[in-house]
């Protein structure tokens, strides 16, 4: 059983910085790749980032290109999403997944139900 737990979010005004953690526990870390999923209020869930097992190999939502950076630390269980300049419309639940993807193509990493674990969610409003 692997538990992802995300932290981090919280009430910021728009043009600031937030780091999200997604701490995991059990399972083989190291050897998953992590994606960062989103759902603004009242929409479908989209993807935001990811980043494959190694942390080699970066994936972005193209909208969101230049405010953001994934990243992890196999060392401490623990993938990351830094946002920077933060917009009203970046207010959202975030949430962390990880698995094992077998010799993905990048459209891979943009599906949550490849990932075989998903967290509870970290909130994040971004205020004008």
């Amino acid at each position: 059983q692997v538990l992802l737990v995300e932290s981090g979010g919280g009430l910021v005004q728009a043009g600031d910085s937030l780091r999200l953690s997604c701490v995991a526990s059990g399972g083989t870390f190291s050897s998953y790749a992590v994606g960062w999923f989103r759902r603004p209020p009242g929409r479908d869930q989209e993807f935001v980032a990811a980043i494959d097992w190694s942390g080699s190999s970066t994936h972005y939502a193209e909208h969101l290109k230049g405010r953001i950076t994934v990243s992890r630390d196999n060392a401490k269980n623990t993938g990351y999403l830094q946002m920077s300049s933060l917009k009203t419309e970046d207010t959202a639940e975030y949430y962390c997944t990880a698995g094992v993807l077998t010799n993905p193509v990048d459209s891979d990493y943009d599906l949550p139900w490849n990932y075989d674990y998903h967290g509870q969610g970290t909130q994040v409003t971004v205020s004008s």
